[in-house]
């Protein structure tokens, strides 16, 4: 009988870091409380505009919106989808995916529109990025995760880019 072929080495995979690449600041309007619906309690915030600083720099387009589902524990899945446009004209589209979660009275806080430091709960999401222009498709090739503050009329995120 013989032996099994012995198995290559397996080389451990690289642990990922993170490089910070731009800064967003949304402007939002009102909520728009759907209520209760088949997916959930559904809300809808408006995006009025804002600005993207960094390794890009471009101003956020009206129109956008996050829209929102509210778990029972007051927990937020955040889905906000907008676009932004470079001085140069260039066009992206932006989606944000993640979470705002914390203690029911930071969170309540939070819907009154009260300054709460972001230390107090969590609040991040997954980016990701489409462009049809060539100066800025290095863009798509990552994934990045944005840590993020809520205040009355704005978020603001600072965005990493995984290593």
């Amino acid at each position: 009988m013989t032996p099994p072929a012995a198995r290559p080495s397996e080389s451990e995979l690289p642990t990922p870091g993170l490089e910070h690449v731009f800064d967003v600041s949304v402007e939002l309007g009102a909520i728009e409380d759907h209520g209760r619906t088949r997916a959930g309690h559904r809300r809808i915030i408006p995006i009025l505009g804002g600005s993207i600083s960094g390794e890009v720099d471009a101003e956020i387009l009206p129109g956008g919106a996050d829209w929102q589902v509210v778990r029972a524990d007051g927990s937020i899945e955040i889905d906000g989808r907008y676009s932004a446009r470079t001085a140069d004209g260039e066009l992206l589209y932006l989606q944000a995916s993640g979470v705002r979660s914390g203690e029911p009275h930071v969170l309540e806080s939070l819907l009154k529109g009260e300054t709460v430091d972001p230390s107090e709960y969590y609040f991040r999401t997954m980016v990701t990025i489409e462009t049809s222009a060539p100066a800025l498709a290095h863009l798509e090739r990552s994934l990045y995760l944005a840590v993020a503050e809520r205040t009355a009329n704005a978020v603001r995120y600072a965005t990493y880019r995984f290593v």
